[in-house]
């Protein structure tokens, strides 16, 4: 029996021994694993689930993964770098990046992100992965084809997916892949990520206490959370020059963009052969460009990314609607040429 199903039984027999002694009293802590409240709801063990079977599977190989593409084989020594070009962090957040959990708003993100100091980027974070049910939703079939259907129904099948094609990288190997997993698991939901009302919390916390109904509590938690990333992809405007119809943008709003998004990969060239700063210079070759077909529009590369140069795989992935929005993409638009003139 492995470590993992020995700490389950034993939490459900201290979770029984609490609500027995202590019925007044929260059963689980606001910080307890929205996986593990499931759980003790009768939610059936996820799937994607690490193995920790695995010789060399760990939390930490797989944070290392994430964060630098590289950590220290089993057997010792150094792996290969997973990729030449990205690491998972060039893309996505690792953790919360909406100030609510149920919906997909594209302009909360960003202002998010300004309070907290993080990037505003293509990819969703990975917070609260394994909460979810599907990866590679909506659109990217349109991208990658028959390669989402395997992805949607499997986390390990989305890692795979992102390390081949997104990261244009190497195949992770079994224990890699569980390393990956487990550090995932790190950054599940928390109770305290829900934002329940004070009601709803008891209802949650009665059911844990066996005084009410587990199949709504399990309800009421997954209600509280998207269980997966929606994904729509949409065109620059018919004309670049005169915009999106309609739609004025915000130059303060796209300085955020700018420096939050743009910069996160393209400053001192991070994760681009294409080198972006906050010189004038920057600014008016963006503005010479923003009404082309090419590389160097951000009209182009938002909403259609690139191809990878001849002889390079590196490329810039493009952003849905719900992780940048027409309004946005307009804030950038009026920030480049405020900052050209």
């Amino acid at each position: 029996m492995r470590i993992g199903v020995i700490s389950g039984f034993v939490l459900m027999a201290l979770v029984a021994m609490i609500a027995s002694s202590l019925p007044d009293r929260p059963v689980v802590a606001d910080d307890t694993e929205v996986s593990v409240i499931l759980g003790l709801l009768g939610e059936p063990p996820s799937p994607n689930r690490a193995d920790m079977s695995v010789t060399g599977a760990s939390a930490k190989r797989g944070e290392e993964l994430v964060k630098y593409g590289i950590t220290t084989r089993p057997d010792g020594g150094r792996t290969t770098k997973q990729s030449r070009h990205f690491v998972c962090t060039s893309c996505h957040n690792q953790v919360r990046e909406d100030p609510d959990l149920t919906v997909a708003n594209p302009q909360a993100r960003l202002d998010y992100a300004r309070t907290n100091e993080l990037s505003f980027l293509q990819g969703t974070t990975f917070y609260g992965t394994v909460n979810k049910k599907s990866w590679y939703n909506g659109d990217y079939y349109k991208k990658y084809g028959d390669l989402v259907e395997p992805a949607r129904k499997s986390l390990r099948e989305a890692i795979h997916l992102c390390a081949i094609e997104c990261s244009q990288g190497r195949e992770l190997e079994p224990w890699e892949m569980e390393s990956v997993l487990a550090y995932f698991w790190t950054l599940g939901y928390r109770l305290k990520d829900l934002d329940l009302s004070d009601k709803e919390m008891a209802t949650i916390q009665q059911a844990l206490r066996g005084e009410g109904n587990n199949a709504e509590a399990r309800e009421l938690i997954h209600s509280k959370y998207l269980d997966h990333s929606p994904a729509t992809f949409i065109a620059p405007p018919d004309d670049r020059k005169a915009g999106a119809p309609g739609v004025e943008g915000d130059p303060e709003n796209g300085k955020y963009i700018y420096e939050l998004s743009c910069l996160h990969c393209h400053e001192d060239e991070r994760y681009s052969f294409f080198a972006l700063d906050n010189t004038r210079m920057t600014f008016r070759f963006l503005e010479k460009h923003l009404f082309a077909y090419d590389r160097y529009s951000i009209y182009q590369v938002v909403r259609w990314g690139t191809s990878p140069l001849t002889g390079k795989k590196a490329y810039m992935p493009q952003y849905t609607a719900e992780k940048m929005s027409v309004q946005q993409l307009e804030d950038l638009r009026a920030y480049i040429l405020s900052q050209a003139r």
